[in-house]
């Protein structure tokens, strides 16, 4: 899910959509409006989910999306290689996520841990 928003009302530490992606905000410039233009603001942002760094230059009054990202918790079912099958402790929906080997290890059945969910995509937090 997602709302939308001005650019100029966005903050450092926030959530922006950028190609179809959540991204954190890391920061903000904004240049003086010019003698036949607006003010322009350049974000930088750097992805939730893929890590990617992106950069964005638009007015302060255009319009942008800003995702709805929750911290959840869930419980662990099952781990089968680098698949774990996990149990959301809220509304019990099951799914299953890739975890890279190094989180892999302080991983067990029964044990519950956070994650973050936004626009269908989930990671351990």
């Amino acid at each position: 899910m997602k709302e939308q928003t001005e650019i100029g009302k966005l903050k450092e530490g926030r959530y922006v959509v950028v190609d179809d992606e959540p991204c954190k905000i890391l920061s903000i410039s904004t240049s003086k409006p010019g003698k036949h233009g607006s003010a322009k603001s350049r974000i930088d942002v750097v992805g939730i989910f893929d890590g990617m760094k992106r950069s964005i230059v638009q007015p302060v009054s255009a319009k942008t999306y800003i995702p709805i990202v929750e911290r959840r918790t869930a419980q662990i079912i099952s781990i089968a290689g680098n698949t774990v099958q996990m149990m959301d402790i809220k509304d019990f929906e099951m799914f299953e996520m890739e975890v890279a080997d190094d989180k892999l290890a302080g991983l067990e059945a029964g044990k519950e841990i956070p994650y973050i969910a936004s626009m269908g995509k989930k990671k351990l937090d």
